[in-house]
């Protein structure tokens, strides 16, 4: 393998994450690497909502279709923005140690808005979890690349933005946090915090190269997190999470479902039996479902 072609999206985080993966590719796999970037349906359409363009996957499908195309060997992505299921042709084969999963508020905590204050975000599952504790805010669409939506706060009429703090870390604005946000009730999304890498199933010297900078632990949590939306058959069309974490050998999830306005949240929280994670990640999904009256929220499909 003379080089390997990295494809990202080319927004400044995306870049920011596609150059770490490449630094650490080059350490531990000794190969040179080449990045191209590409551009995707959502960083195209920033005028209206991710469930208007397609919802999952929307920061995703053009970067797995270079690779299939041979134009690239592996897909760098924010694993968040993976749609539940992997296209055929396709392995999730590396998911490196994996940032802090939580959100921040960026411009004022949350204790510290007013009555009616506006909140921006572009997240159903941000939106519902903000309403559901503070149902006097006015929450806002915002799109756009982090430093459009950071750079938001305080401006024009908007208090504060709710981030990822994963994607402040990268980018060196941790600072920029005026909050660092429960995960026990606001419950991060799926992969958030992660990255994966996506590669062909045939491209075995590109698999071993992305096995030497694989977490499994990181990889484990990612997977079961996927799995639960895979059963969920939601996609982000309705606010949904599932969080996954290991404490001593015991693997434990968190998960929710809501209502877009926030009104009715549906928690749950499970630690793992006798069977596999992945069967354990749609097991978090089954009970908030079809036990505890999660397919009766308006807006939930299973397509």
């Amino acid at each position: 393998m003379s080089t390997l072609r990295l494809a990202t999206r080319n927004s400044p985080l995306a870049l920011t994450q596609a150059h770490f993966t490449a630094d650490v590719l080059r350490e531990s796999a000794g190969v040179d690497i080449e990045i191209i970037e590409v551009e995707t349906t959502g960083d195209r359409r920033t005028d209206v909502s991710l469930a208007s363009v397609g919802g999952q996957g929307v920061f995703a499908v053009e970067i797995q279709d270079a690779v299939l195309r041979g134009e690239a060997d592996v897909a760098v992505h924010s694993a968040k923005d993976l749609p539940s299921r992997t296209p055929d042709g396709l392995i999730l084969a590396a998911v490196p140690e994996r940032r802090d999963p939580r959100d921040v508020i960026v411009g004022r905590a949350l204790a510290g808005l007013g009555p009616g204050a506006t909140v921006a975000t572009g997240s159903p599952r941000r939106r519902a979890l903000l309403l559901e504790r503070r149902p006097d805010l006015h929450v806002v669409e915002l799109r756009g690349n982090m430093a459009r939506r950071v750079a938001a706060a305080g401006h024009d009429g908007v208090d504060a933005v709710v981030a990822a703090a994963a994607a402040l870390e990268r980018l060196g604005w941790l600072d920029r946090a005026a909050e660092f946000l429960d995960p026990t009730w606001f419950i991060p999304q799926v992969g958030q915090g992660a990255l994966a890498l996506e590669c062909r199933m045939d491209d075995d010297a590109t698999r071993s190269a992305l096995a030497s900078i694989d977490n499994a632990l990181a990889h484990d949590a990612v997977s079961a997190e996927r799995a639960f939306l895979r059963e969920l058959g939601a996609g982000c069309s309705i606010p949904a999470a599932a969080h996954v974490t290991i404490d001593q050998g015991l693997w434990h999830a968190s998960g929710m479902m809501a209502s877009f306005d926030g009104g009715r949240v549906i928690r749950v929280e499970l630690t793992r039996g006798d069977e596999s994670l992945d069967d354990f990640g749609a097991r978090v999904a089954r009970h908030l479902r079809d036990d505890l009256g999660g397919a009766a929220l308006e807006g939930w499909s299973r397509e």
